[in-house]
């Protein structure tokens, strides 16, 4: 299944742990949005990882599931590819 992850993380270590949750199963289009594409088991994997990082009082993330048909008319403006600062780049 296609699916829309979004999250507000309050503390950064927590922010990062769960960044890199959701980076093992799909692909960050936006700072604290992600694409992925799970079956049910990845999806309750992915959920679980999360829930065991998260403090439920203070963080939120949010699982928005897409139908074919409407994974099928999603449109992008612009490149719709996220440029992570924080990733490693090398200089030659």
């Amino acid at each position: 299944m296609d699916m829309i992850v979004a999250y507000d993380i309050a503390d950064p270590k927590r922010l990062n742990r769960v960044a890199k949750i959701i980076k093992d199963y799909g692909a960050r289009v936006q700072k604290s949005i992600f694409e992925v594409k799970v079956d049910n088991k990845r999806f309750m994997e992915m959920k679980t990882r999360i829930e065991n990082e998260i403090q439920p009082e203070e963080d939120g993330v949010k699982f928005f599931p897409l139908c074919e048909k409407c994974a099928a008319t999603i449109e992008n403006i612009g490149n719709g590819i996220f440029i992570d600062p924080d990733k490693e780049y090398y200089v030659y």
